[in-house]
């Protein structure tokens, strides 16, 4: 696969994927069949219901105001941690065309951590040996139109808990935001065809800081509804998570601890989801 990624240096945030091997043609018929689901009744999206997957509404956050909108989460790797009553049971068409989005983009995250591997001068495979099989999920967000959107945001501030997150701007609708070091608030705008690459805590962690999450936000639209997929790209739940002995070795001193994935993911999921503080909870005072 030949791809290109815009927007790169050793201290980013985030970048834009063209050339990443999803047909504009498969991406419309997602775009439609995922408008289609969201517009299903009630009570037949909440057959996809669940504890921590499935459809829900969104969450009551730190500041105690609920996001402004809904989603479809799914496990998708490892195969057998998928619930057998989500994707299996999507619709036929909106089911096997989120198939080849979920195995484009699992082939694109080996391809981009392998490139970010080689930018860090890291020792051959050894984030990829973490990364292997490792967990990964699909969340599809549908924001509805916001009356009054000075008064909410779609999703609050926040770092993803991941490696790296591949977020792709369905309808073509803007609301994305990253935070720049000055705390200012800067839109991502939209590419056509092209995926948004968003850096997570546990990238930065391996990178022993080199490389920096992404803290995000996402504002609402009076007039328009805006769809994303976000595809969440994780370690494997046997792999510790810290900063890469090589990195280390170069440019002490270790910013992080060591834990292993699945205390990562318990501390993170115990948390209230506000800024960047789980990635705070794992620095060494130096």
């Amino acid at each position: 696969m030949s791809y290109s990624l815009r927007s790169v240096s050793m201290c980013f945030h985030y970048g834009k994927v063209v050339n990443h091997g999803m047909s504009p043609e498969v991406m419309e018929k997602l775009r439609g069949e995922i408008e289609e689901f969201y517009e299903l009744p009630l009570e037949e999206k909440m057959k996809y219901g669940g504890d921590g997957e499935g459809y829900g509404g969104g969450r009551v956050r730190a500041n105690g105001v609920r996001d402004w909108g809904d989603r479809l989460y799914i496990t998708t790797n490892p195969v057998h941690l998928r619930r057998p009553h989500l994707l299996p049971q999507l619709p036929s068409s909106l089911r096997d065309n989120l198939e080849t989005y979920i195995q484009t983009l699992k082939a694109l995250a080996s391809g981009l951590l392998g490139s970010m591997e080689e930018a860090l001068e890291m020792e051959a495979n050894e984030m990829a040996a973490k990364m292997d099989d490792g967990l990964q999920s699909v969340a599809i967000i549908y924001y509805p139109p916001c009356p009054q959107p000075e008064l909410v945001l779609g999703f609050t501030p926040h770092s993803d808990a991941t490696c790296i997150t591949i977020l792709s701007q369905v309808n073509g609708v803007g609301g994305l935001q990253v935070k720049t070091r000055d705390g200012s608030w800067v839109p991502v705008n939209i590419l056509p065809n092209a995926l948004v690459v968003l850096v997570g805590d546990i990238l930065e962690v391996f990178s022993n800081g080199l490389y920096e999450s992404a803290e995000h936000r996402v504002t609402v639209n009076p007039d328009k509804e805006r769809i994303s997929m976000a595809f969440f790209v994780n370690p494997k739940l046997e792999a510790e998570i810290g900063p890469a002995a090589s990195l280390v070795m170069k440019n002490p001193p270790c910013r992080f601890k060591t834990i292993s994935t699945e205390q990562y993911f318990n501390n993170f999921f115990g948390r209230v989801l506000d800024r960047k503080t789980n990635l705070e909870a794992l620095k060494i005072d130096n």
